[in-house]
């Protein structure tokens, strides 16, 4: 009986914490979806009560008026080529460290895994003079380039780790049935790292779908905002127009697409996480 008064006391302990935590996270974002079916009279006079109309109107303003359906197709184009062309060099870079033993390979791989520590705030005024004379700057695929680029590291540590468990003997019957080392990649290491390549592109996409401050460097022209400088526009503007209601209704619709891819692979992430840290 003590034990048992003891584990309940125990877990109580723990979880109190916890559900006041969840309940401090959640209840801003729960105000902020209240928030954008409100009009600005409602905000004012009752900021904390529920809407007495569902008004769509907010959204209508934040889509038309601030131009969040072009933010939103940049955004997922810069989303979409980022996750794409992380993949697209972190997979064979993955593969050459981890399986072909070439001279440097460690070297190479200590390198990608310090460049994780490396503030990316360091290389913006290089990046930024460097995109000017490529003439990628105010563009969202040289944006979309510098996401891909400030991934990688991560991206190919992940990837490693996944690799690193993978028989030798597969792709020794596959070269035997005459894959080439690049069929052997494809069609016989991708697959079997799908866990950790899903992982990543999740994790990559939500970064660079909610990523602010290298958007703000890069971009310049109110044509190529993405997400995060439509709301930042919005939210100076609302000062001025009290466009509350539509400040709070397009960061619904920024927010949404996240929480439901989350919400969508919120196992297969937690998954592959904890395989690669394991494998790793």
């Amino acid at each position: 009986m003590k034990r048992s008064v003891g584990q309940i006391l125990g877990r109580t302990g723990i979880r109190i914490p916890l559900i006041l935590w969840t309940i401090a996270v959640l209840y801003p974002i729960f105000w902020m979806f209240l928030g954008s079916f409100k009009s600005n009279a409602e905000i004012y006079r009752n900021p904390w009560g529920l809407p007495e109309t569902l008004n769509w109107q907010n959204f209508a303003n934040a889509w038309s008026n601030y131009n969040i359906d072009t933010s939103v197709f940049n955004s997922l184009i810069v989303t979409v080529v980022g996750s794409l062309l992380t993949l697209v060099l972190a997979i064979p870079t993955a593969y050459a460290i981890e399986r072909i033993n070439f001279k440097g390979s460690k070297l190479l791989f200590t390198l990608y895994v310090s460049a994780m520590m490396i503030p990316m705030v360091l290389g913006w005024i290089p990046l930024f003079f460097l995109l000017a004379d490529l003439n990628l700057l105010d563009n969202i695929y040289g944006l979309a380039i510098v996401y891909a680029v400030s991934q990688l590291p991560f991206t190919i540590f992940v990837l490693t780790s996944f690799m690193s468990t993978i028989p030798k003997s597969l792709e020794e019957a596959a070269a035997i049935d005459g894959l080439s080392p690049y069929g052997v990649l494809w069609k016989v290491i991708t697959p079997l790292t799908m866990s950790g390549i899903i992982t990543v592109t999740i994790m990559n996409a939500i970064q660079f779908w909610n990523e602010y401050f290298m958007a703000l460097i890069f971009l310049q022209s109110s044509d190529n905002y993405t997400m995060a400088l439509a709301i930042d526009y919005i939210s100076s503007e609302a000062q001025y127009t009290n466009a509350w209601g539509t400040l709070f209704a397009s960061l619904v619709i920024a927010i949404v697409p996240v929480i439901i891819l989350y919400a969508i692979f919120q196992r297969r992430i937690s998954q592959g996480m904890t395989e690669g840290a394991i494998k790793g």
